[in-house]
């Protein structure tokens, strides 16, 4: 068969220029490290690169949100750390306040400095993260939680826990309620709350009890009334029934009724009243007020009223603080488990991301090796075609002759 010279050209610039590119592009393959430089180099390795790439930016976002929530939760169990040692301290307080051998004066030094106390306490509920968002407002990062106003520290903060997405099926919260930490405190034991009447003129004090029979309590509103400084009778005022009457009274001895166990100390005087109340909500920041009140009682030793009043006040205080600080150490607890979950997720995702990386490398990355050798390979072809072409072409008939 004959061939043209055109169609001997046009074949061989074309064979020429299909391996012209062959070598371009391996010699891009080696200097972008990438063996799939269009999806038309690999349709389905390009596919498959795409989605690892997509998976493996999910999972980076993931460790980023998993960074940021581990920062805020250590930084707000930080906090509340500083929290716990204060009310520890205030504890600590309540105990020296009870040396009977203090006067008014030292007492009353002992308030000063707890009302110090108690503005740490203020500022530390109101703490920040780096970004100035506020730990314990709730939802309402940037609206500071706690404000003193003249009836005492209200919250201004909402209920709803600030989450991330901690991994694809996993949300994680990183903040909590100031509420539930410094304002929704549980009085007396958490289940019911003891007190003296205002109008007691006798040295007796109540303890806060304990419910030792829940199957028996029924959280109604008792009342404990001395008929006689030896003899009480206790009242259900909820019903308005009687529980017991007449009952002998020795200082210190349990009293129990309706799954109830407490006792009264000292000598109270006949028409003294005991209440026995279902516990309600009271802050951290009136706790601590209550006490600098109480601290600041005076207390002639010689009036066993007053005297009452005030250990009755030391001993309030000192279930209160202690329910205070059982309140952040139950948040504190929760911010560890979340804070351990936190460092198993992002340990997992490292293990993931590092599968994703090896896993695309394997699909997109250029192997050197290989690469090199076809390089070599492809630029002997196109010299030898080259130098083939040049021969050839000078061929005629005229060299013969």
């Amino acid at each position: 068969m004959r061939i043209s010279t055109s169609t001997f050209y046009n074949e061989s610039v074309t064979t020429m220029n299909q391996l012209q590119a062959g070598v371009a592009q391996t010699t891009q393959q080696i200097a972008t490290g990438r063996r799939i430089l269009s999806p038309a180099d690999d349709p389905a390795g390009a596919a498959l690169a795409s989605e690892l790439t997509q998976t493996d930016a999910a999972n980076t976002q993931l460790a980023a949100n998993r960074t940021a929530g581990i920062n805020t939760l250590s930084l707000a169990e930080g906090i509340l750390q500083s929290v716990s040692n204060l009310l520890l301290d205030a504890k600590d307080i309540v105990t020296k306040a009870g040396n009977g051998n203090l006067n008014d004066v030292a007492r009353k030094s002992m308030a000063t400095d707890l009302s110090g106390r108690i503005q740490e306490l203020l500022g530390l509920a109101n703490s920040t993260d780096g970004a100035g968002n506020y730990l314990f407002s709730g939802s309402q990062g940037k609206i500071q939680p706690f404000v003193s106003t003249a009836s005492g520290v209200v919250y201004q903060g909402d209920d709803v826990q600030r989450k991330i997405q901690a991994a694809a099926s996993r949300q994680i919260s990183t903040t909590d309620s100031g509420a539930d930490i410094f304002m929704r405190v549980r009085t007396g034991n958490g289940t019911f709350q003891t007190s003296s009447a205002l109008a007691n003129t006798g040295g007796g004090t109540i303890s806060q009890g304990l419910v030792i029979d829940s199957a028996l309590y029924n959280g109604n509103n008792f009342q404990i009334a001395f008929t006689s400084p030896t003899s009480f009778d206790i009242n259900d005022l909820t019903t308005g029934l009687p529980v017991s009457t007449a009952n002998t009274y020795v200082s210190g001895q349990a009293i129990t009724f309706n799954g109830i166990q407490l006792n009264i100390q000292g000598a109270p005087a006949s028409g003294d009243k005991f209440n026995v109340d279902p516990s309600i909500n009271q802050s951290v920041f009136d706790t601590l007020n209550k006490l600098v009140a109480t601290l600041n009682t005076s207390v002639p030793s010689a009036n066993a009223m007053n005297s009452a009043v005030y250990r009755q006040g030391l001993s309030d205080a000192f279930t209160s603080v202690d329910q205070g600080l059982n309140t952040v150490l139950g948040v504190r607890a929760t911010m560890g488990s979340r804070l351990r979950e936190l460092d198993a997720l992002q340990l997992t995702g490292e293990e993931l991301g590092l599968q994703y990386k090896s896993t695309l490398s394997k699909v997109q990355d250029t192997d050197y090796n290989r690469a090199i050798s076809d390089l070599t390979q492809q630029q002997m072809t196109l010299s030898a075609a080259q130098k083939s072409f040049a021969q050839v072409s000078k061929m005629s008939l005229f060299d013969y002759l």
